[in-house]
Order: structure tokens, then C-alpha cells, then sequence
């Protein structure tokens, strides 16, 4: 079970980039307006995560805690996390939202795996 949270969080199940309703997010102040006093989650990983605007990012899944820093960077949303001791390496990620209830986030710059997250 945790090998397949990894995945969710280093995407962050797995899966290609599909359209599906999906719009590209293109800058900073248009993610900061989706995901601000929000919380992003997966509920069969009990994963939820808070971005925030100060850089940081805050959550938790399967009990154990995640911290980490993100960055816009040329139109990419780039971070790197820690789950309790387990280092998620730094990637940049092509955003995408359906609505205002839904993010989906693909590694590479969209060209990996990605996950999508509801948005409480």
C-alpha cells in the first residue's frame, strides 16, 4: 500500500495526460486563486496536502506527515517533498484543473505519470 502512495506523491495515480475536461494552468496567481485556504486529496490514499502561498507545502497520508517547498517556474509547478523520511525528489509538473473541484498534476513537465486531486 505504500508503494502505491509513492507513486500518487511522486506524481504530486499514475496514469497518462488526458484531456478529460482538463484546462492547462498557465500562471502562478491562476493556481494560487484554486488552491488558496484549500486542501488537495486522495481519498483512497487518505492523502491530503496543502499548498501554500509562502512556498511551503503541508499534509499527511497513511498516517505518516509530508512537508516540503514548491515554485512556479516557466509556467510549471515545481517541488520537492519529504514523507517521513523518504525524499520525493525535486520536479516541475504541468497543472491542470477541471472546474474549481479538481487538479490534475503531471511529472516532467507533462510528459509522466500524473495524479489528480479534488480540491475541499
Amino acid at each position: 500500500m505504500r508503494g502505491l502512495l509513492l507513486a500518487a506523491l511522486l506524481s504530486f495515480v499514475p496514469g497518462l495526460a488526458l484531456a478529460n475536461g482538463f484546462e492547462p494552468i498557465k500562471d502562478k496567481d491562476t493556481f494560487l486563486s484554486l488552491v488558496k485556504d484549500r486542501e488537495l486529496r486522495i481519498g483512497i490514499y487518505n492523502l491530503t496536502l496543502k499548498v501554500l502561498p509562502d512556498g511551503k507545502i503541508q499534509g499527511r497520508a497513511l498516517g505518516w506527515d509530508i512537508s516540503g517547498n514548491w515554485k512556479w517556474e516557466d509556467g510549471y509547478f515545481c517541488r520537492d517533498m519529504d514523507w517521513s523520511g523518504y525524499a520525493i525528489p525535486f520536479n516541475c509538473q504541468l497543472v491542470e484543473a477541471r472546474g474549481e473541484r479538481e487538479l490534475r498534476f503531471t511529472v516532467d513537465r507533462g510528459k509522466g505519470n500524473s495524479a489528480s486531486f479534488r480540491l475541499r
